[in-house]
């Protein structure tokens, strides 16, 4: 029998399937399939090729893709060869892709040819600041006819059949930092949160386990590979325990019914916005509801479920979808049980190997339906924000991670999230989104004096970003909002991106001149909105 190398088990255990399992069907995507082995053989090689332009152990490499095959490859080869992944938000605009690129201290960026990301990697290369930065990266293209540079590799020539592979063991350790997950900047800039291979394949493992996933499931997996929700439960998830991925590059309800009645699908993971369009759809074809009540097992996360839609899908289906909370600096640390009540509303108890306090504003731990801040730690902990010592030092209280997050634990111990702790942090489609950071786009228009953006409840969203401002007295008021409009969908990503502007003749404050952003709600009447 092989013993394992020191402080590599985990590491290995990533691998384990694509060693164990060659012949077993690993991927399916865009109607073609890949092997565990044909996964092996094409990161190896890709592993090669990059270490051959001059990338090592500990580099960074960002991966600015939609998921695909290609991607996934590039992230076995990054492991393989020690390199940092690190994904960037593909619905990013240059300024937020560029801090990353800047922040990470990347070596190499991959994309596809064509796509929206190479459109923003090229805006970025006109740019004064940024452009040194792109200027020297090494740029790995997917789908290019042929190269156009001396710094841009071919990723078909990479895993090309005739490449050498790279031999041996995957080169990092189990605390060697495997990803780099840069946080929504809901504080403003965004920031890397380092996660070990430690941290990963503990966390995952545990909860996966606790969701019986194994070699027999068959996930439908139409998260998006940028979010810890994709790419540590979905992609980990599946290589843990060797089971087959039904991959697409975006969530399609109707597709979503066929990779259950033509494909085997045995799991889906989603977030709320995702289980709205699939409650519309079998509205539409209830002959769907027969099709996904052969299925194993429904999760949801990055948002609150709202207690209807769960209600309706057990309805339709016989499921009741299984909810869990996590965050990107501690992974994945409640969770509803397999067994046993899921109770909605709820994200349930700790996951093995963490722990949980919901503390008061005494610092004390908080009574039963008592609201209080949650603090976390467990094996699912980041290492730091990458560069940051003082802000990670600060994330910290005496070992625990405070979240920001307000829960209450009820008398039998099932965890409710109640909201955040800071206003200034909007829930929307899954995303954690800086309102901050939207109000200093909007701010830079010459005709607002002030601005503050709030979240709206909404049934599809959570909550819907609304943008209340005050003109200056020169303003035009309809031709401002429409001016807004246009300056943010330059400038952010389009699910940060304001659903509605409201002009206010001032904005509510305080005694102190703080504002109030809870006035502002009730002054515009935002009330929960069905979708239309």
């Amino acid at each position: 029998m092989t013993t394992q190398p020191p402080g590599k088990q985990r590491v290995q255990r990533l691998f384990s399937a694509l060693a164990n399992s060659p012949e077993k069907e690993a991927l399916v995507f865009g109607g073609r399939t890949w092997t565990f082995g044909e996964l092996d053989a094409s990161s190896r090689r890709y592993a090669a090729g990059l270490s051959a332009h001059g990338i090592a152990r500990g580099d960074r490499v960002a991966v600015f893709a939609e998921a695909s095959p290609e991607s996934l490859i590039a992230l076995l080869g990054h492991y393989r060869l020690g390199v940092i992944h690190v994904p960037i938000n593909t619905r990013y605009r240059a300024e937020e892709a560029g801090h990353i690129l800047r922040d990470s201290g990347a070596r190499a960026v991959l994309f596809a040819a064509g796509s929206d990301q190479e459109g923003v990697l090229r805006d970025l290369g006109l740019g004064a600041d940024a452009g040194a930065v792109v200027g020297r990266l090494t740029r790995i293209v997917i789908g290019a006819t042929e190269p156009a540079g001396p710094n841009v590799l071919d990723f078909a020539g990479l895993i090309h059949a005739d490449a050498d592979p790279l031999r041996g063991d995957p080169a990092p350790e189990d605390e060697d930092v495997a990803v780099l997950v840069y946080t929504s900047g809901t504080t403003g800039r965004s920031k890397g949160a380092a996660l070990s291979y430690r941290a990963l394949v503990e966390n995952m493992s545990a909860l996966t386990g606790a969701w019986r996933f194994s070699a027999r499931d068959r996930l439908a997996l139409s998260l998006p590979l940028f979010h810890v929700h994709g790419l540590c439960i979905g992609i980990h998830g599946a290589l843990l325990h060797g089971m087959t991925l039904l991959l697409s590059a975006r969530f399609d309800a109707g597709e979503l019914v066929r990779a259950f009645s033509e494909q085997g699908a045995t799991v889906f993971m989603g977030v709320p916005t995702m289980y709205v369009r699939l409650l519309e759809h079998l509205a539409m074809h209830p002959e769907a509801a027969q099709v996904l009540a052969r299925a194993r097992l429904f999760t949801s996360g990055s948002a609150p479920l709202p207690g209807a839609d769960f209600g309706e899908f057990r309805r339709l289906t016989g499921h009741r979808i299984l909810e869990r909370y996590g965050m990107t600096e501690t992974l994945f640390t409640l969770s509803n049980p397999y067994d046993g009540e899921r109770r909605p509303g709820t994200v349930g108890f700790p996951v093995e190997g963490c722990e949980v306090r919901i503390v008061n504003d005494a610092g004390g731990d908080a009574g039963a339906n008592e609201p209080g801040e949650i603090l976390v730690r467990g094996t699912g902990m980041m290492t730091a924000y990458w560069g940051r010592p003082e802000e990670t030092r600060a994330a910290f209280r005496e070992g625990w991670f405070a979240t920001g997050d307000v829960a209450a634990r009820d008398g039998d111990g099932y965890v409710r999230i109640i909201g955040r702790k800071s206003v200034d942090v909007i829930k929307s489609g899954g995303f954690k989104i800086s309102a901050r950071e939207i109000e200093e786009v909007i701010a830079g228009h010459p005709s607002i004096r002030e601005v503050a953006v709030v979240g709206a409840p909404d049934r599809v969203w959570g909550e819907r970003i609304v943008a209340a401002v005050v003109l200056r007295a020169t303003a035009d008021g309809p031709g401002v909002e429409r001016q807004v409009t246009e300056l943010c969908s330059r400038s952010l990503a389009d699910y940060k991106r304001p659903k509605e502007v409201r002009v206010l003749d001032a904005l509510p404050r305080n005694a102190l001149g703080k504002v109030q952003k809870h006035r502002i709600l009730e002054a515009l009447d935002l009330k929960l909105r069905k979708p239309e």
